[in-house]
């Protein structure tokens, strides 16, 4: 943020808020002044402890995903490393580049604000608007086409176009009984009477189904992705084609698991900037903010700058790590 002008070091003509002076002067004066606060300097310290302490909470709760991350990428590798090709890099680096322009325009309004230069203050919020708009349209077109190519979260991501299909790739056949053990007699060829009364009856099949392999994301007991058929593609339901690559590792689910979920959860911080952006504009446009106020400003910039912060971090986790 941009340096705090040096008049907001006085309780009478503070640069963050309108308010009262010590002698309670009322808020004729100052009329943004909230009534628990004594200065306007207090106010906008508040303010923007309160702003830190929530982008702190908002660290740790992407801090959690991350952890997510990083264990899953260090057991699975090969899942990340393979599953990374399925995204557009092209898109997301778009979308960086829109973001660290958004997060430009946004310190400038910022100081726009503190200068009273209203107008540019509120051009500089419009197209940080529309930076946080065009961000979420790409994300649009890149979860649409993955959605469709059935590149989704969670066992469904190995489910075929044919259910008959998907019930004989993960149904096993049932196990043929074992015959019962006897022994041989060397010289006749024949089972010992003996024996026979010691022999154990024929083992039955297990009424217990095999643990599926692939589409649960579980290895055969070799450790290699079990085969999958080819399933027909009709004009309804399109074949899944990734299912037909046979260097895809098991578990690949796992990547497209974590990446809708952080995605997501930052696309879902983008609206709500976009919300607090809109109403930030409204405001500006009324008259509200100027060099004597302009904490709200300041505030949604932080916001702002933490959500670009994010995405600069999730753009290389995961599109640039094949």
């Amino acid at each position: 943020m941009s340096a705090i002008p040096a008049q907001s070091e006085s309780s009478g003509g503070d640069g963050h808020g309108h308010g009262h002076d010590d002698h309670g002067h009322g808020h004729s004066e100052f009329p943004f002044l909230a009534h628990h606060f004594e200065t306007p300097a207090q106010q906008f310290d508040s303010g923007k402890l309160g702003m830190w302490l929530f982008l702190a909470t908002e660290i740790l709760f992407f801090g959690g995903l991350f952890a997510a991350y990083a264990v899953l990428r260090f057991k699975n590798p090969e899942v990340f490393a393979y599953s990374a090709n399925y995204l557009d890099t092209i898109m997301g680096g778009i979308n960086t580049c829109v973001l660290i322009v958004s997060s430009l325009t946004m310190a400038l309004a910022v100081r726009f604000a503190q200068t009273d230069k209203i107008p540019a203050m509120i051009v500089c919020l419009v197209l940080t608007f529309f930076g946080a708009v065009g961000f979420m349209v790409i994300k649009y077109f890149e979860y649409t086409h993955k959605i469709h190519e059935h590149l989704v979260w969670g066992p469904t991501f190995y489910v075929p176009a044919d259910e008959e299909i998907a019930k004989e790739v993960s149904t096993p056949p049932p196990a043929e009984a074992a015959p019962a053990p006897t022994f041989e007699t060397a010289a006749l060829g024949e089972a010992s009477p003996v024996a026979a009364m010691f022999a154990m009856p024929p083992a039955e099949a297990s009424v217990i189904a095999k643990a599926p392999v692939g589409p649960s994301g579980l290895s055969d007991p070799q450790g290699k992705p079990t085969a999958v058929s080819h399933y027909p593609e009709t004009a309804e339901e399109p074949a899944i084609k990734h299912l037909e690559d046979p260097k895809m590792p098991v578990g690949t689910h796992q990547f497209f698991a974590i990446y809708y979920a952080m995605t997501g959860l930052h696309g879902i911080h983008v609206v709500v900037g976009m919300i607090v952006i809109g109403w930030l504009i409204w405001r500006g446009l009324k008259g509200h903010f100027g060099s004597k106020y302009f904490t709200p400003v300041d505030l949604g910039g932080l916001y702002w700058h933490i959500v670009d912060l994010i995405w600069i971090f999730l753009f290389p986790l995961f599109y640039l790590i094949h």
